[in-house]
């Protein structure tokens, strides 16, 4: 599972940068695989799911943001206090961690249905 939480991480960094690149294609490829390698670590059940959550110390804001954003189901409280610190910024991840706080709020988050 390791390695998969690796993939996951690399590719949200990719997604970022190629976002802030303007390359939306290259982005919308990383995100494909994001969720793809998300889908493999949740075969494992919440041991994948747990996996994950060591990337909410990455040196990346937006890899932890990414990782915190789909396990805000598994482990909610954990996973708010990420979101809740990014969101604190100006740049295009803050905007993201405010927007899966405002969809999980509003019930419509649905990342990891379970």
């Amino acid at each position: 599972m390791e390695k998969l939480v690796e993939v996951f991480a690399q590719h949200a960094a990719a997604q970022t940068d190629a976002v802030r690149q303007g390359d939306a294609k290259t982005g919308n490829k990383h995100a494909k695989k994001v969720n793809e390698t998300f889908d493999k670590l949740c075969a494992h059940g919440d041991a994948g799911r747990d996996a994950l959550a060591i990337l909410f110390t990455h040196p990346r804001m937006d890899v932890r943001v990414k990782a915190a954003a789909f396990l805000l189901r598994h482990r909610t409280e954990e996973a708010k206090a990420v979101l809740q610190e990014a969101a604190r910024g100006q740049d295009l991840v803050s905007f993201a961690a405010s927007e899966a706080l405002k969809r999980w709020s509003e019930g419509t988050w649905a990342l990891d249905p379970g």
